[in-house]
């Protein structure tokens, strides 16, 4: 519970879509680039990561009908994110207080990191859109929101080990 909301507690890992269907997942680094339709990797195809840091979903999984949020549970929206941000005291302190503190999962510095929300967000990093390479783990965590930019990409908060900001921009759909 933050503030008048509630966010779960660890990062999303499922396999499944809420009707059961299975997101599909094992795609090579030139097959991930050239996607537009649902899928999640883990990253360096390390089941311990996904233990850690949950699965990376590109965008179309977290836009597909039949839900990727256990039931109940939704992709956030920008509005959502931001009453989030907002409620901690603004973009540029609120990423601290979202951050699991110390420099277990996190590179160091890990700047500004309290935790002090309990959000606990964790920098599971990304796979590239324009190559399916993994990128970035232990320095950003990439969350995704409900909302697209235009046809190809779409929203999403940025938490990352060199500042106590919330980022907010758009990529690519297929990261």
């Amino acid at each position: 519970q933050i503030g008048d909301q509630l966010w779960m507690a660890e990062n999303l890992k499922v396999t499944h879509y809420n009707n059961g269907d299975e997101i599909p997942t094992g795609y090579s680094e030139d097959d991930w680039s050239n996607l537009s339709t649902g899928a999640y990797a883990i990253y360096d195809d390390d089941p311990d990561n996904a233990d850690i840091y949950g699965n990376l979903y590109n965008w179309y999984a977290v836009d597909d009908d039949r839900g990727v949020c256990p039931e109940g549970w939704h992709v956030p929206s920008d509005n959502e994110y931001t009453v989030l941000t907002d409620y901690l005291g603004g973009e540029n302190v609120a990423g601290g207080k979202m951050k699991e503190t110390g420099t277990e999962h996190w590179n160091s510095p890990n700047t500004g990191a309290t935790n002090e929300s309990g959000f606990t967000g964790l920098p599971a990093g990304y796979r590239y859109f324009d190559n399916g390479s993994y990128n970035s783990i232990c320095n950003v965590g990439y969350f995704w929101e409900s909302y697209e930019y235009g046809n190809v990409d779409g929203w999403y908060r940025l938490l990352s080990y060199s500042n106590s900001s919330v980022y907010r921009s758009f990529c690519s759909k297929r990261y």
